[in-house]
């Protein structure tokens, strides 16, 4: 018989993660499937992660970009590309100034920024300019903004801005690199399945692992828009019929009561994530029952007539289903 129905990956597996950088596999992805979500992601957390990026800079003695400073080693074009190295936290969701001021000979780094509650450096090593002369002085005021993607400055700019107020263009996103990679695996008797790995930095605005979830948020949003009236119209005719035919039986009290939407995810559990024995396991395997769904669709006869699937192997199933508020398709 042929395959009717994609296959569902198991959940996300973390391979290492530190902080800002981790490396993730999904595992079980129906073949072809490993670049349809691995290109998709990709894009989505290069271009559309929220972050934060300054928007415009006032340095004392320098009225446009092109300027240079007494005493102040780096002109004033260098200093702006340094600054845009600079990368922040910001709690806040409206913009905010920050100041950095020093006096003397010195290397000027992103660690002397007088920080504020709310805001942090999360590179404080890195290196802006340096002052060349025991009584120079370099002070510079900069405003941070939260954004999604790159943000040309003749775009944000309302009108003329102000007086030595320097604009800049925006880098919102908060991720320093991500790829992917596709491997093959073995399903069953196949070996044409796709496992992905996802490489991923940040900047350390936000862990490795919450750029990733944000991605596949991002991506579950703009489906459900598009099908969102459907898919709830679709779902509740599903749950009518499938109670209708007796192929599923929730206990419902008032306070377990499961609308559409969470029977249908609970129908969706697949079955190598349960506490199953081996033996089980494989049984349902190789019968190509790998959901919920699919198992409450079978009776006790249907499971009974497997190979190497007994008594216990139903007791065992009948417990497992009863945590879950679901029992066996009854025989006719």
């Amino acid at each position: 018989m042929f395959h009717q129905n994609i296959v569902l990956p198991k959940k996300l597996n973390v391979v290492t993660e530190d902080g800002a950088k981790g490396v993730y596999e999904i595992e079980g992805l129906y073949p072809g499937y490993g670049h349809t979500l691995g290109n998709s992601l990709r894009r989505i957390i290069l271009s559309s992660l929220p972050g934060v990026s300054i928007t415009s800079v006032k340095i004392k003695g320098a009225d446009h970009e092109f300027a240079t400073l007494d005493g102040v080693k780096e002109d004033v074009l260098t200093i702006l590309l340094n600054l845009k190295k600079v990368r922040f936290a910001l709690a806040s969701d409206e913009a905010t100034s920050l100041r950095l001021s020093v006096k003397g000979a010195k290397e000027v780094t992103a660690a002397d920024f007088e920080t504020t509650g709310g805001i942090e450096v999360m590179n404080p090593d890195q290196y802006i300019a340096e002052t060349t002369t025991k009584s120079g002085e370099f002070e510079l005021e900069i405003t941070l903004a939260k954004g999604i993607g790159f943000v040309s400055k003749e775009d944000f700019s309302d009108g003329k801005p102000a007086v030595g107020s320097i604009l800049v263009d925006a880098i919102f996103s908060p991720i320093r690199k991500v790829n992917y990679e596709v491997e093959h695996m073995r399903v069953g008797d196949r070996t044409d399945y796709n496992l992905l790995r996802i490489n991923l930095e940040t900047d350390g605005s936000l862990s490795a692992k919450e750029a990733l979830e944000q991605a596949l948020m991002i991506m579950i949003q703009q489906f459900k828009s598009i099908l969102d009236l459907k898919m709830i119209e679709d779902t509740r005719e599903l749950v009518e019929e499938v109670e209708d035919e007796g192929i599923i039986r929730v206990e419902k009290t008032e306070e377990e009561d499961l609308n559409d939407e969470e029977r249908v995810e609970l129908l969706k559990t697949r079955i190598d994530t349960l506490d199953f024995s081996a033996r089980t396991e494989n049984s349902l395997n190789d019968a190509s029952i790998r959901t919920l769904g699919g198992l409450v669709q079978k009776t006790e006869d249907d499971l009974l007539s497997l190979d190497g699937f007994g008594q216990k192997s139903l007791e065992e199933v009948i417990e497992t289903l009863a945590t879950f508020k679901l029992t066996l398709k009854e025989s006719k």
